[in-house]
């Protein structure tokens, strides 16, 4: 090679290098005949997919793609457009925090915490419930949580062994892939169906063609959805709720993101509108509340099981299968919940119910405090859509979805599994729909809450080059 010629080569690294901050860097920038340029080194992340051991990358679980990106993150340097994981993104409440401060300074941290929860916590949660939902329960049947996933647990445990000629849970999907893992984990039964082609009417005969089998002990969805966000309507959750009395099914009914539908405004308590709830139309119905995203505390690992008044002192005798108790909210308690935990952790339960209690008296606007999400769900679907993906879920019947927590979207060409793999290579990281029960599998699902305002410029440079290399 020529001194010239080698001038000139080095001349452009230095050039791109000032760019792409290091070498390998600049190798995953460069074009040949077999490779498109990736603003990640492409070696890297092919040897980093490798390691991983996954046959397929877009089967991934969440944590496993969380694990692979922290990877590729570290080798290469370059920080990824994180939107794979649900990680609330905003500080949490200091009004929790000094709860929690206060709860320790005065020595809870040396005794165990009362098992079905601490008085105080069960006090706000039942209020919530009222104020927020329109819903009377007692605050006996209000149980803390070590998180919404110890909750689902516990009640899949009791609410799938109530008749021993039932068989498990019906999903209706898309939803939350760990809890089919619990329930794969502890043995049980599931069935699943997308709900995008039957929403309004069309949900009543679909449900029923599997309530009206009689193998059906338990429901289960999220409202607003993860990870589609759509969000039930009263009419279909009148048709949830009629169909669980008429058959003896216990709907499960997942509220992580709780008042997170930004259309309405469900902040003021006491006031309607109030979160849409089953509740209204049936008395079979097991809520899971959530402090993690609407109270953004997910790290303190707190949540609610919440129980109707009727279903907390049903008797179901399939229950003495497996437990001393027949009693469905004394079974909850002291033979699943006492079987997971010794109880959820003494101070956060104040933190906890320190929250509930300034929401309930209007001095905490937890909705408010969370509708940033909705804010970076909007820039960041226009900047996707005009890179030449498109929206997968994208309509409440005939309603624009809502800008929330979550979105999904699709690139022509792809299936949600090979877009999962290839989008790494441009420093983008989501999860394939095709995990959580959906029969859209072109599709990915996003979560909105990591993504900071700095980095939507390098999402839109990131995604224009995929578009620029996979056009349509």
């Amino acid at each position: 090679m020529s001194i010239k010629n080698t001038r000139k080569k080095f001349g452009i690294c230095l050039i791109i290098g000032k760019k792409f901050g290091n070498i390998n860097n600049f190798v995953a920038k460069i074009k040949t005949t077999n490779m498109k340029e990736t603003p990640i080194n492409s070696e890297i992340v092919k040897t980093k997919i490798k390691e991983s051991g996954l046959p397929v990358i877009g089967n991934a679980t969440i944590r496993e793609l969380v694990r692979l990106v922290n990877r590729i993150e570290m080798e290469t340097g370059q920080k990824f457009i994180r939107m794979e994981m649900g990680v609330p993104g905003l500080n949490p409440p200091e009004i929790g925090i000094h709860a929690e401060i206060d709860a320790l300074l005065s020595g809870v941290a040396s005794k165990y915490p009362i098992i079905d929860g601490i008085p105080e916590l069960k006090t706000e949660m039942a209020r919530f419930i009222k104020l927020f939902l329109d819903i009377d329960v007692s605050a006996d049947n209000c149980i803390p949580t070590v998180g919404s996933m110890q909750g689902a647990m516990a009640v899949f445990l009791v609410a799938n062994r109530t008749d021993r000629n039932k068989e498990g849970t019906l999903f209706i999907d898309p939803g939350f892939p760990v809890q089919k893992q619990q329930l794969k984990v502890i043995g049980q039964d599931f069935q699943t169906f997308d709900v995008y082609n039957y929403r309004g009417n069309k949900l009543k005969d679909k449900l029923e063609s599997y309530f009206a089998t009689g193998k059906i002990s338990t429901v289960l969805y999220s409202n607003p959805n993860n990870p589609s966000w759509i969000c039930f309507t009263d009419k279909e959750l009148q048709i949830i709720g009629e169909l669980a009395t008429k058959y003896g099914v216990i709907v499960i009914e997942d509220l992580a993101y709780f008042g997170m539908d930004f259309r309405k405004d469900y902040s003021n308590p006491g006031q309607p509108p109030y979160q849409p709830t089953v509740a209204k139309y049936t008395d079979n119905w097991v809520m899971l509340v959530s402090s993690s995203k609407a109270f953004s505390y997910a790290g303190q690992r707190i949540g609610c099981v919440v129980i109707s008044n009727k279903l907390y002192n049903f008797r179901f005798p399939d229950l003495k299968r497996y437990f001393s108790s027949d009693i469905f909210g004394y079974t909850l308690i002291y033979g699943a919940m006492y079987a997971l935990s010794a109880g959820v952790t003494h101070s956060v339960q104040y933190g906890f119910a320190a929250m509930l209690k300034a929401a309930n008296e209007g001095k905490y606007n937890f909705v408010e405090a969370v509708k940033e999400y909705g804010r970076r769900a909007h820039i960041m679907k226009n900047i996707i859509t005009n890179a030449g993906f498109k929206i997968v879920y994208d309509k409440d019947e005939e309603d624009l979805i809502a800008d929330g927590f979550y979105f999904t979207f699709a690139y022509p060409g792809f299936t949600g599994v090979d877009l999962v793999e290839e989008l790494l290579y441009y420093g983008v990281s989501a999860i394939s729909l095709n995990i959580t029960g959906s029969e859209r599998l072109e599709g990915l699902r996003a979560c909105v809450s990591q993504i900071t305002d700095e980095q939507f410029l390098v999402l839109e440079e990131r995604l224009n080059i995929f578009h620029e290399n996979h056009p349509y």
